[in-house]
């Protein structure tokens, strides 16, 4: 089960799977643009998407880390 942001988070990166979603707009997109710079939102999210939806959360392979950018979904998961 998902919550409502992670469900939230989810559904755009699905809607945008294969492009890399830099930090700020993920946040801006799920939490607002008061929020624009809250990066630990969204790692937190993420991490939290992870263990739900990975194997290996620690190796992740459907949703990877673009590092010091953001996060994208791999298509064909």
């Amino acid at each position: 089960r998902l919550t409502a942001t992670e469900y939230a988070l989810l559904a755009l990166l699905v809607r945008n799977a294969g492009r890399v979603l830099t930090h700020r707009y993920i946040l801006e997109e799920v939490w607002g643009h008061a929020y624009a710079e809250e990066t630990q939102y969204s790692r937190v999210y993420v991490g939290q998407l992870r263990k739900k939806l990975e194997d290996d959360p620690a190796n992740p392979k459907l949703i990877t880390t673009e590092s010091g950018i953001g996060y994208r979904l791999v298509e064909g998961h």
